[in-house]
């Protein structure tokens, strides 16, 4: 369990076993780069300190400085960037299947009640559970929104666990509802920004919510409070636009809080004057397609949004969206435009790609460091085997439409974070799942107790 480790020692188990590792070279490869590059073909990448090096037919490590390396046979894969998920609620993870079932159960006041009982135990469980299970569909980066910060226990039990799992990513910090009951710890927030180290793979940002009553002037007082310290501290916002999409989103664009850096989240019916005002903003947009069709939030039309430069495709969390399946998530995004346009040819498999990978970056503002493969960024990538029995049939043409229609999080052989082998041959690096299963289950039942148990 991780919740009794403390800040110092969370920064230590981020950097553990990162130092004197050999570089990597991964070999022969269908590289799919995600840049104006293109697609390479019998092609090497190699990764050393984090970082990609080189990309290359027949490189030779040694002319880049390189004596020691392990090397990754990637004939038969494609090799293309980690995917980017823009927006989830890992702390959710342990709920999967207790919403939506045949008594008629909602996902927020199921997930209301058991997050208010949830231990800090709890979350570090969750979190790490579910980020594990990003990074084994081949996810590389998440921008969680904990809404559920309890205590401030319960932050550092979430940020341990990102770090421990390996991710790269942010966790949003954030209160419990869109009241003033429960406000939040701005001053924990700063001292644990401040704790962070530049550059470190799991940063920080601000989980914010807009007030239910908007004509309420002491809520946006502590609105008003949170938006300024992220500022601030220079963290990213993320912001959900639903419920009232249209009445939420205009107060964004009339109290002036769009900017660079903050992400607003499930804008599935913004009109196209609020998009525009979001894009002239440098804002960006996160959609989630399995959630938002989930929960009834309006179809994930993305036709709708190409005007948006900076946008990307998010889970949503592992147990809304059923799975922590990017693969899943295109395909639905792709049925859906393909449906509403009633024609066949409406999406480029490509896009969907670009979306969950240098598009998602782009959402972040992350697009300098990962999404793509260049000599120069970090080295987060993720190798697709394609000998599956339902890959099958494939002649070699351009494995886009593979892979967003017919590729599986199983299919993800390979996944490195940061220069660090993470899953290797299918199965994930140093982690007991059986151990894992098990804490996992067990948690989910005391969770429910909980709940369940009169005051």
């Amino acid at each position: 369990m991780l919740v009794g480790v403390s800040l110092a020692t969370s920064a230590t188990l981020a950097c553990a076993g990162e130092v004197d590792r050999p570089a990597l070279l991964i070999e022969s490869a269908h590289v799919m780069t995600m840049t104006s590059e293109g697609d390479l073909a019998d092609t090497d990448v190699l990764l050393r300190d984090g970082h990609i090096v080189a990309i290359g037919r027949d490189l030779d490590p040694a002319t880049h400085g390189v004596s020691r390396v392990e090397r990754i046979d990637a004939r038969g894969h494609v090799v293309l960037p980690g995917f980017v998920d823009t927006h989830s609620h890992l702390w959710t993870t342990t709920m999967r299947g207790r919403f939506g079932g045949t008594d008629g159960t909602r996902f927020f006041p199921v997930s209301t009640a058991l997050g208010a009982v949830m231990t800090a135990g709890d979350i570090g469980i969750a979190m790490r559970l579910g980020a594990l299970e990003l990074i084994d569909g081949g996810i590389t980066t998440t921008a969680d929104f904990f809404d559920n910060v309890l205590t401030p226990a319960h932050a550092e039990a979430g940020l341990t666990a990102l770090d421990a799992s390996g991710i790269r990513g942010r966790l949003h910090y954030g209160g419990r509802d869109r009241s003033t009951r429960y406000p939040i710890d701005l001053d924990h927030l700063g001292r644990l920004a401040e704790a962070r180290a530049p550059g470190s793979r799991v940063g920080l940002g601000l989980a914010w919510r807009l007030p239910r009553d908007r004509d309420d002037p002491a809520n946006w007082a502590v609105r008003q409070r949170e938006y300024d310290a992220a500022r601030r501290l220079g963290l990213p916002v993320q912001v959900h636009v639903s419920g009232e999409p249209g009445p939420m989103f205009d107060a964004l664009i009339e109290r002036d809080y769009l900017a660079p850096g903050v992400e607003v989240v499930h804008a599935t019916d913004a009109t196209p004057r609020q998009l525009a005002a979001l894009d002239a903003a440098g804002a960006s947009l996160s959609l989630t397609p399995i959630s938002e069709h989930r929960v009834g939030y309006g179809l994930t039309r993305l036709a709708a949004f190409s005007g948006v430069d900076r946008q990307g495709l998010g889970i949503d969390g592992n147990a809304l969206a059923g799975s922590a399946d990017m693969f899943a998530t295109m395909r639905l995004a792709a049925l859906t435009w393909t449906g509403d346009a009633r024609e066949e040819t409406a999406v480029q498999p490509r896009r969907l790609l670009e979306l969950a990978t240098v598009g998602g970056a782009r959402a972040l503002r992350m697009e300098d460091a990962i999404g793509s493969l260049a000599p120069g960024l970090r080295a987060d990538v993720q190798l697709v085997r394609l000998d599956a029995l339902h890959l099958a049939g494939h002649a070699g043409e351009d494995p886009a439409s593979l892979l967003v229609w017919s590729a599986r999080p199983s299919d993800v052989a390979t996944v490195i974070v940061d220069g660090i082998v993470r899953k290797r041959d299918g199965v994930l690096v140093d982690v007991d799942l059986p151990a894992l299963v098990r804490e996992a289950n067990a948690s989910a039942a005391a969770i429910r107790s909980r709940a369940q148990a009169p005051d």
